[in-house]
């Protein structure tokens, strides 16, 4: 029944990539010393969201409307960082990588405040 509710599916959009995304960065944190690894990230939610939100999909009406291209990927891709890199080709910066751990928890924070936000209105609209 919740799965229908679009605050219920972007709260647990945000919550899942919030998880994968703390995933690649203990990744990273992990390989910090390993002779030419390369830092790795996930695409930003908003651009992940978008594309694999099928409601919003242009689709065409009429024989003339022209079909939409397919944006590819309905995932997160893990990309390359951009980091400068050590002698020995590893581009794991610690602080880096320590900072975008904390804005994951913030992230994940903010889709659990909407989840139980969201119940609550719910269980106020329906008298409980």
């Amino acid at each position: 029944m919740f799965d229908k509710l679009e605050i219920f599916r972007m709260a647990q959009g945000l919550a899942t990539h919030a998880g994968a995304r703390q995933t690649v960065i203990a990744r990273n944190v992990a390989n910090a010393d390993t002779p030419g690894y390369r830092a790795r990230d996930i695409a930003d939610f908003t651009e992940t969201y978008r594309q694999s939100d099928d409601s919003m999909a242009l689709r065409t009406t009429r024989a003339g409307h022209i079909a939409a291209a397919d944006s590819g990927s309905r995932s997160a891709e893990v990309v390359s960082g951009h980091g400068v890199g050590e002698p020995n080709g590893n581009t794991v910066s610690l602080e880096e990588e320590m900072l975008k751990a904390a804005e994951v928890k913030s992230k994940h924070n903010l889709a659990l405040a909407v989840y139980k936000s969201s119940l609550n209105v719910l269980r106020t609209s329906i008298g409980r």
